[in-house]
Formats: structure tokens, C-alpha cells, sequence
């Protein structure tokens, strides 16, 4: 051990029963606890938002898809080859294909606007969750030529409508007859209801089989597009790319970073905002550091000077402080990253443990969709959070040590 690290040791320490020793090492215990506390707040802050945006990305891909196909014209006619074509592709789960129209339902004097979604429930259930999501009925219910239809659990509330009731579709395009333009309209049987946990899906969705859609929009054969599930969501991108250089070129390709990218970069706005915020408690608790070393330099200043007079070099002196400030921050950056891993690992227990003591709840199931913290750990954070404190710590160490550097021996000892 140099001597450098061992008075640096020493100092941090203090273990005389000087009262001036002590203080410093009251106020260098204050400063491991506060860069502790700052950065268990950033890991834990981080790793809810991480879990927001992992559950708001599970519940929106619960419905939507992560590729779809689409025809030029909103319209797909020979989809059979272009669900091959795709499905050659090593990263392509599943595919299926949908029609997605306006409506108006009607329900004893209700009136709501839906989108449509025109679908093949043994394929749907490849490329979507809609199965773990069903209050009531299944959507293999959905049956070709017996006008079956799935409500959001939002649209059958605001429609009072319930499973077996009947209810009345009235699609946008309209019948010529002699006499004037009619409105398309058809009854439809309830037989399922399904709620997601997105306002969006639950208020304004409904599906219907396949063929019947096409009845319904008068589309033949024809369908809108054909949804992908992939293996790995985070290759949408790179996959939509790649089917689009080998589909023919009248076909539209996109993915869910595309169709949603709102929602996901409001989320991840929100975090990196959280980030710099929860960033300056970091940099206070690591400068709090600099006001420990100043007072160690000036209640040194002899020991100082006795170093220089036996040689001790400035930069020796530098070393010595800088050393201990980077063993502050070296001791409260482990206890925050134990502790904050601690605590995002145990969020789901932690928190209800807390709302039973306090006898209230953080996230009510009345106001909120998603009524329970998530928390989803990154290590990356952690090491960004980690370096970023540290370098911190390291910063806050080099005024003090330069002013320490510059004591002159002959002042500091004059009144010794």
C-alpha cells in the first residue's frame, strides 16, 4: 500500500478523539449516505419506468401487432401468397390476415363508432393475446355466417350491452336502390367481451369473423392487410426492411415502432427527463464531498505541511485526498447500487407492504389501468448510473486536493 492510500485511509477514518477528527467523519458518513440515497433513487425511479414501458408495450402488442402487410389502396387480393411469402422468413412467427373498417353499432337507442376488425380467430390468436384478455365468451365463437361479434369491455358498457344481446352495425358504405342511398346495416349476436387495459382498444374496437366482414364491406375476397408476430419485437424494424425489399412494391410495410411511436417516445421522454433529474440529487450528494475534503485541508493543513517538508511531492498531496474523496463515493456508490437493485427487484412487495401500513393505495383500480408498480431492472442503467456517479465522486475530489497541493509549508506551520 503507498502512502498516499494509506493516509488517504486514515483521514477517512479518523479515528482520533479529536473533535475535529470526528466531525469530518460525521460529515464523510453523511456524504456516503446521501450518494447512497441518490442513487438507489435512480436506480429504483428507472426501473419503474422500464416496467410503465415494458407493461404499456405488453398491453398495446397484446392487440396490435408487431408487422402488418397492407395493400396500396387498403386493400390486399391474393393475401394467401403474401402470408407464405412472409412466413418464409426466419424471424416470422405467425401471420394472419384482417379487415379493418369504420362502424356505427347501435344498441337500443346507443349509438357508438368502432374500428373493425374483420378476423380468423384460430390465426388471430397466433399474433395477438386476445384470448388471456376475454371477460366473457371466447373468440373462437366468432364463426363464419353466424354474425358473431367481440366488444371492448369500454364500447359494451357505454353500449349497456351484454353477451347474447343483438346488436346493429351500420358500415360507411351505402346501397344504391330506385328510391335513394341506403345505409348498409346488419344485426350481429354478442358473443364475447374482451378488456386489454388500454382505453384506446377497450372503447373502440370490436371484431368480427373474416368472411363476414368481407359480406359486410362487400370485399369479396379481398382483405386490408396481414398482422406479423416476430420473435423478437425489437427486430420489427430491421425485419419490416427486409420483407420490403423482396414483397412487391405496391405492398405497405410497417411496424408497431411506426403505428405507436407516440406512446413510446412519451415514455421514454419521461425517463430520460426522470434520469437528469434524479441525476442533480447524484451531484449534490457527490459534491457534498468537496465541503468534507475542504474542511480535512484545513484541519491538515500541518500534516501537510509535515509531508512537504519530508519530501511529500504536490501531486503526493493531490493523490491523498483524491483518494479519500474517491473512497467516499466509491463506499455510498456500492450501497446505493445494493440497495436500489435491492429494492427494484422487490417493488412488488415492497409497495403493498407500504399501502397496507399507510391503509391506502398508491394506484387505485378506479382511476388507473395499471394499478400496480412494475419494475423491470436494467443492468445497463445500472452501470450508466454507476459510471456517471462516479466520475461525479472523482470531480468533486480535484478542488480540494489542488488547494491542498498549494499549502505552503512555512504558513501553515508559523502558528504550530
Amino acid at each position: 500500500m503507498s502512502f498516499e492510500t494509506f493516509i488517504g485511509l486514515r483521514y477517512t477514518t479518523a479515528r482520533k478523539s479529536g473533535g475535529g477528527n470526528r466531525f469530518i467523519s460525521f460529515i464523510s458518513l453523511i456524504s456516503m449516505l446521501g450518494l447512497a440515497l441518490g442513487v438507489a433513487a435512480l436506480i429504483v425511479v428507472l426501473s419503474v419506468m422500464n416496467g410503465f414501458q415494458k407493461e404499456l408495450r405488453t398491453r398495446i402488442l397484446g392487440v396490435a401487432s408487431h408487422a402488418q402487410i397492407s395493400g396500396a389502396e387498403g386493400e390486399l387480393a391474393h393475401w394467401p401468397a403474401a402470408v407464405e411469402a412472409v412466413e418464409r422468413h426466419p424471424r416470422v412467427v405467425a401471420a394472419a390476415p384482417f379487415i379493418q373498417q369504420q362502424a356505427m353499432i347501435s344498441y337500443h337507442g346507443q349509438v357508438k363508432g368502432a374500428l373493425i376488425r374483420g378476423v380468423l380467430p384460430e390465426e388471430e390468436d397466433r399474433v395477438a393475446d386476445f384470448a388471456k384478455h376475454m371477460k366473457t365468451g371466447a373468440l373462437e365463437r366468432l364463426r363464419p355466417g353466424e354474425f358473431g361479434i367481440v366488444l371492448g369491455a369500454e364500447l359494451a358498457y357505454a353500449l349497456r350491452a351484454f353477451s347474447g344481446d343483438k346488436v346493429t352495425l351500420i358500415a360507411p358504405q351505402g346501397m344504391v336502390t330506385p328510391a335513394a342511398v341506403l345505409p348498409r346495416m346488419k344485426q350481429f349476436t354478442v358473443v364475447g367481451i374482451f378488456e386489454v387495459g388500454m382505453f384506446e382498444y377497450d372503447s373502440g374496437l370490436a371484431l368480427i369473423q373474416l368472411e363476414d366482414a368481407q359480406k359486410l364491406y362487400q370485399m369479396e375476397d379481398r382483405v386490408t392487410g396481414v398482422r406479423l408476430k416476430l420473435d423478437d419485437l425489437f427486430m420489427a424494424p430491421r425485419v419490416v426492411r427486409e420483407l420490403a425489399a423482396t414483397l412487391d412494391r405496391e405492398l405497405r410495410v410497417s411496424d408497431w415502432t411506426r403505428s405507436h411511436a407516440n406512446f413510446f417516445r412519451a415514455v421514454q421522454i419521461e425517463k430520460n427527463m426522470m434520469f437528469l433529474i434524479l441525476l442533480l440529487i447524484v451531484a449534490v450528494a457527490a459534491f457534498n464531498i468537496v465541503s468534507t475534503l475542504v474542511m480535512t485541508v484545513q484541519d491538515k493543513r500541518a500534516d501537510i505541511a509535515i509531508l512537504r517538508t519530508l519530501g511529500a511531492s504536490p501531486g503526493s498531496i493531490m493523490r491523498i485526498f483524491i483518494i479519500q474523496g474517491a473512497l467516499i463515493g466509491i463506499i455510498g456508490l456500492l450501497l446505493g447500487i445494493v440497495g436500489g437493485v435491492a429494492l427494484a427487484l422487490n417493488v412488488d412487495v415492497v409497495v403493498p407492504a407500504l399501502e397496507r401500513t399507510l391503509g391506502m393505495q398508491f394506484l387505485s383500480k378506479d382511476v388507473y389501468y395499471i394499478s400496480d408498480l412494475p419494475s423491470d431492472l436494467h443492468w445497463s442503467d445500472v452501470g450508466i448510473i454507476g459510471s456517471v456517479s462516479f466520475v461525479l465522486t472523482l470531480l468533486a475530489t480535484l478542488y480540494p486536493s489542488w488547494r491542498a497541493a498549494r499549502t505552503n509549508p512555512a504558513e501553515a506551520l508559523r502558528y504550530e
